[in-house]
């Protein structure tokens, strides 16, 4: 491991050596892009109709298996 490490060292020493102030700083060697669609608003569903396929709904709401630990 000793020599590794020292390979790795021997390593960042050539690359501080190098003159850098002409490139400038970034956080990826590639450009990136964003390949999300844009968020856009538009109409939802009717909630009484969701709420009508539910297996089990409560007071205008899904109800759902409680995520608490029991004691």
């Amino acid at each position: 491991m000793r020599v590794d490490l020292g390979e790795i060292l021997s390593h960042v020493e050539r690359i501080s050596e190098l003159d850098l102030s002409e490139v400038a700083p970034t956080a990826h060697v590639v450009p990136l892009s964003n390949v999300l669609r844009a968020d856009v608003p538009r109409p939802s569903e009717a909630r009484d109709e969701m709420l009508a396929a539910a297996p089990d709904p409560v007071e205008g709401a899904f109800r759902v298996p409680s995520t608490q630990a029991e004691a």
